[in-house]
This record gives structure tokens, sequence and C-alpha cells, in this order.
């Protein structure tokens, strides 16, 4: 079997050093908050070209305390509206309700999955304060025209760059364009931890400070707090980990943007499109997507080949029970990308050869006509 991603294999690349870094934590004595966590983070934010990361405990995390933040700072409040993709992972749009603010889903642009900027100028109101342009499968959004939007209207710019660590756009990173930007180091994220992690980059050292503060119990110091906060933080071994991938991080995204192009160019089924892309900007392949209207079959027929495949993601948020509210609306182009996207293996320990192997079974599925 051809796995989606192979974890095993990828950390096993790294494994004397994470046993290294474990074992220096270990014996420093030193668990929550100490020099390992600093490292990683003047590493991280100096790689994402910002001043601030601040480290927490997930990816979902990192935006809840982003609005929260700016909620205590007061540039936010209960019953504003938020701009956020309609086919978005439901955590993008968890962090604006956990806040009391209002989802508006915005259709995306087909070609992309990403945040369409005509769409999103359409659904502008009084109400509106901020924008959430999801950086889908590790490709960024229209980051040009989404700040352009936010600066004309004075909307706050929170990027989801869960799955985009290292992708750019003209020669900037994701998690340096908006106001703030959340991460994910979910193990199956490029930079991928060994449980759950995440942090927020910023160059804006109030809302980094008041991020920090409210992920330690609302506490600047100890016993002192000034928030109603929460327990969220990036520990010491986690973040000791992360330090030894980030510095292959470039080079495993650069062996993902082979995989890539060699998909591109021998799959060749009429039944499968492929994603739009065309090298000139910075996708760091999170995830490689293709859309079938014959998904489902086309997926039966990988697996009995022995390839593992993935949809992400099967339902909308806007059919999830737990957004009932949105089940009315019309969001045909979610819908239709929900329910004919899949996924296929991608990842720095799948080898070219495996990869071809995928492109044969994908060119080799012949749909049965209706």
């Amino acid at each position: 079997m051809i796995k989606f991603l192979d974890l095993k294999a990828v950390n096993d690349t790294h494994r004397e050093e994470l046993i290294a870094a474990c074992t220096r934590v270990i014996d420093s004595g030193w668990y929550i908050g100490g020099e390992e966590l600093r490292t990683f983070e003047q590493a991280f934010a100096s790689y994402c070209g910002t001043q601030h990361c601040v480290g927490v405990a997930n990816g979902l995390d990192a935006l809840v305390l982003v609005i929260r933040a700016w909620k205590e700072l007061g540039y936010l409040a209960e019953g504003d509206e938020v701009l956020v993709p309609s086919n978005t992972y439901i955590a993008s749009i968890l962090a604006i309700s956990e806040n009391g603010l209002i989802p508006v889903l915005v259709e995306p642009d087909p070609a992309t999955f990403n945040i369409c900027p005509v769409n999103a100028a359409a659904a502008i109101t009084q109400k509106t304060k901020m924008i959430l342009p999801v950086h889908l499968y590790g490709r960024l959004a229209d980051m040009p025209k989404i700040m352009e939007l936010a600066q004309r209207h004075r909307l706050l710019v929170l990027e989801d760059s869960a799955q985009a660590h290292g992708a750019s756009l003209h020669g900037k990173k994701a998690g340096s364009w908006g106001d703030a930007s959340g991460f994910s180091f979910y193990p199956g994220k490029n930079l991928g931890a060994l449980g759950d992690a995440g942090a927020v980059t910023t160059n804006d050292e109030k809302l980094a400070a008041t991020i920090r503060a409210l992920g330690n119990y609302g506490s600047h110091q100890k016993y002192k707090n000034i928030y109603r906060g929460v327990n969220s933080r990036l520990d010491e071994i986690q973040a000791a980990c992360l330090s030894v991938k980030l510095k292959s991080l470039d080079g495993q995204t650069e062996h993902r943007k082979l995989i890539a192009e060699l998909y591109g160019k021998e799959i060749i089924n009429p039944a499968i499109s492929l994603p739009a892309h065309d090298g000139s900007d910075g996708h760091v392949w999170h995830v490689y997507t293709v859309l079938s209207e014959h998904r489902d079959a086309l997926q039966a027929h990988l697996t009995e080949r022995g390839v593992q495949t993935l949809i992400h993601y099967p339902i909308p948020p806007h059919l999830q029970q737990a957004y009932a509210e949105f089940s009315e609306q019309s969001l045909p182009i979610a819908t239709q990308i929900h329910d004919r996207i899949l996924s296929l293996p991608i990842g720095p320990a799948l080898s070219l050869d495996d990869a071809r192997a995928v492109a044969a079974a994908c060119n080799s599925f012949q749909p049965v006509a209706l």
C-alpha cells in the first residue's frame, strides 16, 4: 500500500536529532516556557518574516486567541461579522463563533479553492470587521487583493496558515501578510510536531503580549491575572522537536513540488481534474487535491490498486450539524468542491517511483457510464 502520508518515515529522517532534543529537555528539568520555546519562536518568526511568534497549544487555539485578544484590545466586539471561505475546515469557523462573532461564508475561487476577493467584497456590510483567508492545501490566497480590500474597508486580517508553512506570494511568506496569522503544527502538517502544537505570528507587539497572557491563564506575571484566560502553551519538548524539523522544511517542500510537478505531467485521465497551477507562486502542496465527478469510484479504484487517498473534506461547513443555521444557504461552489475532491499521496517520504505508480493508477481509472 502506498500510504497517503507515512509519518513514521518522515520522522525517521530526524530520529537522532529528535531523540537528542527530547533528551536535552528531559535533562534540563524545565518543561514549560523555557529556552526551547524562546528559540523556536524566534526562529519561526524569522522564517515567516515577522517580528513576533507566540507558541500555543494547537492551531485552533492560535485562531481563537488572536480574535479573543482583538476583543480584549477593543478592536472587535461580539456580533461583528467575519468573512471566511465556505469550503474551509471547520476549525476556521469555530474560532469565529467561539468568540461570539458571526461567520459570513464566502464562496471560493473554483480554480484555487481559496476565498474569492470579488465574492468577499460583495459580502461586506457595516458589521464586517475582519477577513479570515485560509491558505487551503498549501497555496496562499490572493493576499494582495485581500489586503487592499481590508485597507479600503478598515478590516482586520487574520490568516489561517495551518496548511501553508513556508508558502509565499511575491516573495512574502504565509504568516506575514495579515495583521496576524495562526499556524497548526499537527503531526501531519508540512511542519509537524510530535503531538498537538500551534503558533501565532504578527508584527504587533501589543497583540503578541496579549495573546501570550491569554494563553497563560490571563497572566503576564505569575499570580497576577488581568484577563479571564485559558491554558494554551507550546511545551518545551514540542518546541525543541519543531526547531529540529524547521531546518529541513524548505528541502522537504522542494520534494513536495517535484511530486506535484510529476502528477501534473503524468496524470492525463480526462475524468480527473488537476489543480490549476502554473508554478509561478510558492505553493507548498500540503495536500495534492484533484476533482472528479466520479470521486467515490475513483477512490475505490485507487484503494484496489494499493493507493491510499483522503477526502479534504467530505462535508462542507454549512451542512455540518454544528452549524445547522447555515444549512439553507446556497453555496454551490463549496458544495461541488466537497462532493468531488480527492487528495492523492504526497509528502517528503513519498518516492518519485511511488508517485509514478499513483499517476498510473489514476490513468487506469475508467468511470462506469450512468
